[in-house]
């Protein structure tokens, strides 16, 4: 099953409106869209915490890594550029950090609130190599970007 990002978008905005609690809002999302498709085997989010450093959030799936610094990984690499990082095979990223070594793929988008301020990121691994399209990092940028807009 492929996510159905109409679909998806229209169930999260329903489930998240009017909330403002940031953690709230991140189980909501990453468990929603988790579920929304098979190549997703890790969802969740890591906070922003202040001094170049993420902490892990709301996620589904398997234990992930508790603190990634901004400077390590597709993580870090996200939260430090605040750009998408679509990488189809996670060996071959300089400075890739293993929290599973089930993971072949990753999308990792900035989450970003209100006044420009980085929140954190959402981090999607598959254990399937080249899971992940530019369809699915615009898509889900877009649900991201209206649930997170306002907080």
């Amino acid at each position: 099953m492929t996510a159905d990002y109409t679909m998806l978008a229209k169930t999260i905005a329903s489930l998240t409106e009017g909330e403002t609690d940031e953690v709230s809002l991140m189980a909501t999302v990453a468990c929603e869209l988790h579920h929304a498709d098979d190549r997703f085997d890790w969802t969740g989010f890591y906070r922003n915490v202040g001094n170049d450093t993420l902490k892990i959030g709301p996620y589904q799936g398997g234990h992930g890594c508790l603190t990634i610094p901004f400077s390590k990984g597709v993580c870090g690499a996200a939260a430090r550029t605040r750009e998408v990082q679509l990488v189809p095979d996670v060996d071959a990223f300089p400075g890739h950090i293993a929290c599973a070594s089930s993971t072949k793929s990753e999308l990792v988008l900035p989450v970003i609130g209100k006044g420009d301020r980085l929140i954190g990121v959402l981090d999607i691994d598959s254990d399937q190599p080249n899971a992940f399209t530019e369809t699915d990092a615009k898509e889900i940028a877009e649900i991201t970007a209206a649930v997170f807009a306002s907080v």
